[in-house]
């Protein structure tokens, strides 16, 4: 089958306008072939310490999901992504939805840890990932879950494809950070092929690019850094048939790929992290953690879904 992985630079919290990108992106691949196409994570509002996200998640059944339906059927495709939603439990989280050709909601997985400062924004879930669709199995993966070995235990031989997304941001850009980001971007840009023979399946993974500002949790200085990009198609074997470079901005890789499980080539380490992370990333992940939980409870859990009305929307009305 013919996959397109989308390359998505978002506008920070405004849904309405990365809807309409990703469904121009979305149609773009589609009239280039693909049968098959990837949205990245948090594709209706990227991804950032800013206090608009905490606002901008919509219902299961809202707009983010209307568009994946609208281009599912339109289109004939298959197509994922996963977005900020708020559910009935006035709980946010990064649900990632696969719609079948004619509009089908087929799946949902909810990623199983925010990440860093993700944490003010949404709740983790712990479903297993695998949605069927007809004779496939399809796994979903989303940002540093490709990054973690129980990703892989629940996903290992039992699925024949993994639609994945990701909005990983760069280190810091401050004095000596130079070398440490040049480790995080190697490892964002192809943690997703690294992950394919460990599985046994190929990847078709979506990424967010564009530059990034915003406060520090707890910290007396401001963010500044980029989102790493970095879509890839991979066959189950880790070979790369397709990428787009973060310097290439939005848009997308797109191959062919023959769907199937295989016995995986590579074994998982022993540790919950397939890649080591740092010292920095380490004390990260646990300060922002630990902020961004009782951020949430004060500033994001129990409001009311965003309602958003497309152009779209109100043309298909006229």
């Amino acid at each position: 089958m013919r996959a397109a992985a989308i390359q998505l630079e978002p506008q920070i919290a405004d849904v309405a306008a990365n809807l309409d990108a990703c469904e121009r992106l979305a149609n773009d691949a589609a009239a280039a072939g693909a049968e098959w196409i990837a949205l990245p994570e948090f594709f209706t509002t990227g991804i950032a310490f800013d206090e608009r996200l905490a606002g901008a998640a919509v219902a299961p059944d809202g707009a983010a999901t209307q568009m994946l339906c609208d281009v599912a059927k339109q289109r004939g495709v298959t197509i994922g992504g996963s977005f900020l939603c708020r559910d009935s439990d006035g709980n946010a989280r990064n649900a990632y939805l696969l719609v079948a050709p004619g509009g089908a909601i087929l799946g949902r997985h909810d990623k199983d840890l925010p990440t860093m400062w993700e944490n003010a924004f949404y709740v983790g879930g712990d479903d297993d990932g695998v949605i069927e669709h007809g004779n496939l199995s399809v796994g979903a993966a989303v940002c540093w879950e490709l990054m973690r070995t129980q990703t892989v235990r629940r996903l290992r031989g039992r699925v024949d494809i993994v639609m994945a997304g990701s909005g990983w941001w760069s280190i810091p850009e401050w004095p000596l950070t130079g070398r440490l980001e040049k480790a995080n971007a190697r490892t964002a840009t192809t943690v997703a092929e690294k992950l394919a023979p460990l599985v046994g399946a190929p990847v078709i993974h979506a990424a967010n690019v564009g530059r990034v500002e915003c406060p520090l949790p707890w910290m007396p200085v401001d963010y500044h850094g980029h989102l790493e990009g970095g879509a890839v198609i991979a066959d189950a074997t880790g070979e790369v048939l397709a990428r787009r470079d973060r310097t290439e901005g939005p848009g997308f890789a797109i191959a062919d790929v023959e769907p199937g499980r295989r016995e995986p080539s590579a074994n998982p380490p022993g540790r919950f992290w397939l890649h080591r992370r740092g010292a920095v990333a380490a004390f990260t992940w646990n300060l922002q953690r630990a902020h961004g939980r009782r951020w949430y409870r004060r500033h994001a859990q129990g409001r009311p879904p965003l309602v958003i009305e497309r152009a779209s929307d109100s043309r298909a009305r006229a």
